[in-house]
């Protein structure tokens, strides 16, 4: 049985951990507040650590769920505590392989870089996934069985991940922007707005689901929503005079900039 631990017990740990299958793993928390990490353990039903460094002592594979400014102290706390035999999990935005084993201060030390989003809340995480040449075959798969726990798991090129994260990490941020404006709309137009917010997500979840199990593009499906001289056509029209498609490119074209100088 391999012993996973988890150093930060926030959100997505918390969500990671709510999704695993803990009948073949022990699973493991630490944090700043040994009380307050107790209390997470408890109702997560796993084992709370004293510290973090009798917890990389303890695990087979350290998932650092650590914000990324307090990620190098974290490493630089724990590094003394790495062997070859463990596995790093990291989780942080915008730190790359690289910098990670430099942090780790051990040659040949096995690191999987690791990208959830915030929907690993409801099990529905979108997840990229890359390893160093370190890593074996069974330990990356274990990874991967892990985060497929939570969601969906993509293998992508590291040089991939920032683009990744503006798809995948930040683009959320920009539906609950799209789902909140239609909502207003329908407001405008004299639905209140609970009952707004409600039908636009419903839409848009199933939207999405459309285009996942019908395997056609989505301006196909556009096309098909679009009768000639209709009222759909008419607001498409309007959405491209006002810059719609550019405008979310430009969105997550400054998100990838903004991904590649934290690098």
């Amino acid at each position: 049985m391999k012993t996973i631990g988890f150093i930060g017990a926030g959100k997505m740990a918390s969500a990671i951990i709510a999704g695993l299958d803990k009948s073949n793993v022990r699973v493991l928390i630490s944090g700043r507040d040994l009380r307050k990490t107790q209390e997470q353990a408890d109702k997560l039903g796993v084992f709370a650590s004293h510290s973090h460094s009798e917890l990389v002592e303890q695990s087979d594979l350290i998932v650092m769920a650590v914000k990324p400014q307090i990620l190098p102290n974290v490493m630089e706390e724990i590094s003394p505590h790495f062997t070859k035999d463990k596995t790093l999990i990291s989780i942080a935005a915008g730190v790359d392989l690289e910098e990670l084993s430099d942090m780790s201060k051990t040659y040949d030390f096995p690191i999987i870089r690791v990208m959830p989003n915030i929907n690993a809340q409801i099990q529905k995480s979108t997840t990229a996934i890359v390893r160093n040449e370190y890593v074996s075959s069974e330990i990356y798969q274990l990874t991967q069985d892990i985060f497929s726990s939570i969601g969906t798991v993509h293998e992508i090129a590291e040089k991939d991940f920032p683009a990744f994260t503006a798809i995948a990490g930040s683009s959320p941020a920009y539906i609950y922007m799209f789902v909140d404006a239609l909502s207003r709309a329908g407001v405008l137009h004299g639905i209140p707005k609970e009952q707004a917010t409600k039908i636009v997500a419903e839409t848009v979840s199933a939207s999405a689901q459309m285009i996942l199990e019908s395997g056609e593009g989505p301006w196909t499906l556009v096309d098909k929503v679009s009768s000639p001289g209709g009222t759909t056509v008419a607001g498409v029209v309007s959405l491209e005079q006002n810059r719609f498609v550019a405008t979310v490119i430009d969105a997550i074209t400054a998100t990838v900039e903004k991904e590649n100088t934290l690098n």
